[in-house]
């Protein structure tokens, strides 16, 4: 059975002179934090409104909640009547239609509609069109001049072949509109950029853009829907892509709140913790922060030293920093937050079940810090100083049982242990790997400074001139020169490259299963970590091809690479995830041949190989014409021989080292360059893989 379409109210004159505006306002399904400001203001002023009136605006105006389709529907079938029965002369204002609605819905009424002929009236509506920049009709004449012919538009012709929309498209992967909308969002005037050299200053400004992007619903795009989200981890990870375009002190605040805060309590936690906690995480109501790393640990997250005792008689944990050095360290949102995530060993009964994650309050309502806890500013930073970095310190913190983050391990009320993971190893890494979104995220933020850069540095030389072949001929372009082209040409390839290499990641993570989720771990951690090197790379690159003008700050190279560069080592330093893939590798390998002689496999295996690759390796063939050099499959070809060679050395290598009754950890010790060589082989394997897939 078909729906029956929603009924409308018979809307009064004094909200029928505003839909024209209305409409316009919510064209691009966004009205930004500027525009709800405005709106609120301006409507509370026209005297023409009734309560009821501001009441349904008011509605109208309440950024996460844009009109549902049948209104929007309802407002283009009301403004297409209307504009029908005006003159094409009287159409030259938002105003002049919604003054014409009026009237009619006045005169419909049988009201006193003699107001609507008051210049004031008309003048107060034109002042609100204006403030809000709704000044030409020229874009919505399929509504405001549906018996015109409309013009037809001019557009500069690209010379090349290339089609701007369809790679946009492209790029743009499964969220179009969504990233339109950001787009839209980032360029209103509340977004612009402020020089604000104090650090507090920048912080609270940035503070006050988390605000905006909560208020228009963002911030809980990923929760359940039960809890007010839209349970969309695809549309999170292009989110915090686009965040990193605009600023990336942003894109760490926001990724701070909303992804490691709530995602430990979404992806941690049990129900309870959803409705009590992520509604007002979402909403920034409660802002919190993730404190993890340790100051004397770094990455070695399993060595924490911070502990969590259950007190049986109180039925409390008890929260505490053993040591100075076992601070917890660069936690962000730490001086604004009010809760934390906090990373513990949790000792039950006298024993140690390992690292697990406890909801700790340090501040009251006033924002002060509560007793027994200490917190200090880690200072101004190279980058990214619009982020409250800071230190914390737990004395004997008392918080109820409940505040366990219990998915994966939990006391029951009688003051037992128990966990659906028995083996204690095995329940660290899954609940780590509930968390490699952040490793999913960073490198596309990362990603996102890089595309910035060369976007500044290659319209930059297909403007600048230097040096002309002689006199009488004008000055060459930069981007004429083959050096240039050099330096610039092959990041901008690899910048499309790794876009498609993270996007498959992402599209893996949001539809993970249990069988692959070791996989994707692997994955995201080589990504990160070749992702985030590429873009300290590229903007330096592009910071010397703009030569003196690249120095300059408002040409943005400056905040790009002092924001970035923390970028290689936080979720993980790079170097360490690099091993951590190659260790991933070659357990895969070791299960693969496990119940085979491994000399026999290697044989057998690296013969197929070679033999695989032969009449397409150039060493072999000697052939280097450029049909076969460029052809695609070969090159794929070439990367899987270089990665599986690798993996096959390093095995061999390690079973040598241990054959000689070395210990595996000295083994592994010698082998870290080759490890190293071979992780970086893997990641660029499946990035040139997804490249391929994409040009197909």
């Amino acid at each position: 059975m078909s729906k029956n379409p929603p009924v409308f109210p018979d809307y009064s004159p004094g909200v029928m002179s505003l839909i024209p505006l209305f409409y316009v306002g919510w064209a691009d399904s966004v009205l930004s934090p500027s525009e709800v400001k405005l709106i609120d203001k301006k409507i509370s002023a026209l005297g023409f409104l009734t309560s009821k009136d501001k009441d349904i605006l008011s509605d109208w105006c309440n950024p996460s909640k844009p009109p549902s389709k049948e209104l929007f529907k309802n407002w283009v079938s009301i403004l297409k009547k209307a504009s029908k029965e005006m003159p094409a002369e009287s159409r030259k204002s938002l105003a002049d239609i919604g003054i014409e609605m009026a009237l009619k819905t006045a005169h419909k009424e049988d009201s006193d509609a003699v107001h609507w002929h008051s210049p004031d009236t008309k003048a107060s509506i034109l002042e609100l069109e204006k403030a809000l920049g709704l000044v030409s009709l020229e874009g919505f004449s399929h509504v405001f001049s549906p018996a015109q012919i409309e013009q037809e538009r001019i557009e500069i012709l690209d010379k090349s072949n290339l089609d701007v929309k369809e790679l946009t498209a492209i790029l743009d992967d499964d969220y179009p509109e969504f990233r339109n909308r950001l787009r839209t969002l980032f360029s209103d005037a509340a977004f612009k950029y402020p020089e604000l050299p104090d650090k507090d200053d920048f912080r609270l400004h940035v503070l006050q853009w988390t605000k905006y992007l909560a208020d228009q619903g963002l911030g809980s795009i990923s929760y359940p829907k039960e809890v007010g989200g839209e349970d969309d981890m695809g549309k999170y990870c292009a989110l915090f892509e686009m965040l990193g375009y605009h600023d990336l002190s942003l894109a760490i605040k926001f990724g701070v709140q909303f992804g490691l805060f709530g995602g430990s309590i979404q992806w941690l936690g049990t129900e309870k913790h959803h409705q009590k906690y992520l509604k007002d995480t979402g909403s920034l109501d409660l802002l919190g922060c993730f404190a993890m790393t340790e100051t004397g640990h770094g990455s070695n997250v399993r060595g924490l030293q911070t502990t969590a005792t259950y007190d049986p008689e109180s039925d409390e944990i008890i929260v505490n920093t053993p040591t100075e050095m076992d601070g917890k360290e660069y936690i962000g949102n730490a001086l604004h937050g009010r809760m934390a995530s906090v990373f513990a060993q949790l000792i039950v009964n006298g024993e140690n079940h390992g690292v697990h994650a406890i909801l700790v309050p340090y501040r009251d309502d006033a924002g002060n810090p509560l007793p027994g806890i200490r917190v200090k500013d880690c200072g101004y930073k190279l980058g990214l100083n619009g982020v409250d970095n800071g230190r914390l310190w737990f004395e004997n913190i008392r918080v109820p049982r409940e505040n366990l983050l219990n998915k994966f391990g939990n006391i029951d009320g009688d003051g037992n242990y128990s966990s659906p993971i028995k083996n204690p190893s095995r329940r660290f890494f899954t609940m780590l790997g509930t968390l490699v979104g952040g490793r999913v995220c960073v490198p596309r933020a990362g990603l996102s400074a890089a595309k910035s850069g060369l976007t500044i540095a290659i319209r930059h030389a297909l403007n600048r001139r230097q040096f002309a072949p002689s006199e009488n001929e004008p000055e060459t372009l930069l981007l004429d020169y083959p050096s240039h082209q050099r330096r610039l040409m092959p990041l901008l390839a690899k910048a499309y490259a790794l876009d498609f290499g993270l996007t498959y990641l992402a599209k893996r993570f949001v539809n993970k299963s249990e069988e692959d989720i070791r996989e994707i771990e692997t994955l995201a951690a080589g990504l990160k970590s070749y992702a985030t090197w590429f873009t300290t790379e590229s903007l330096q690159e592009c910071r010397e091809a703009c030569g003196g003008k690249g120095y300059l700050a408002e040409n943005r190279f400056a905040d790009l690479k002092a924001d970035s560069d923390i970028f290689t080592t936080f979720e993980g330093d790079n170097t360490v995830l690099m091993q951590l893939v190659a260790k991933g590798l070659l357990s895969d390998f070791k299960k693969e041949f496990h119940d085979e002689g491994f000399k026999a496999v290697w044989k057998m295996v690296s013969n197929q190989i070679y033999s695989s690759v032969a009449e397409k390796n150039p060493i072999a063939t000697r052939n280097t014409d450029v049909e076969h050099l460029l052809d695609i499959e070969w090159q794929l070809s070439a990367f899987r021989f270089r990665e599986r060679k690798q993996l096959y050395g390093v095995s061999q290598r390690l079973r040598s080292l241990m054959g000689k009754r070395l210990a595996p950890n000295d083994a592994y010790m010698r082998c870290q360059t080759h490890m190293l060589s071979l992780a970086n082989a893997y990641v660029e394997r499946v990035v040139l893989e997804q490249f391929a897939e994409v040009v197909k």
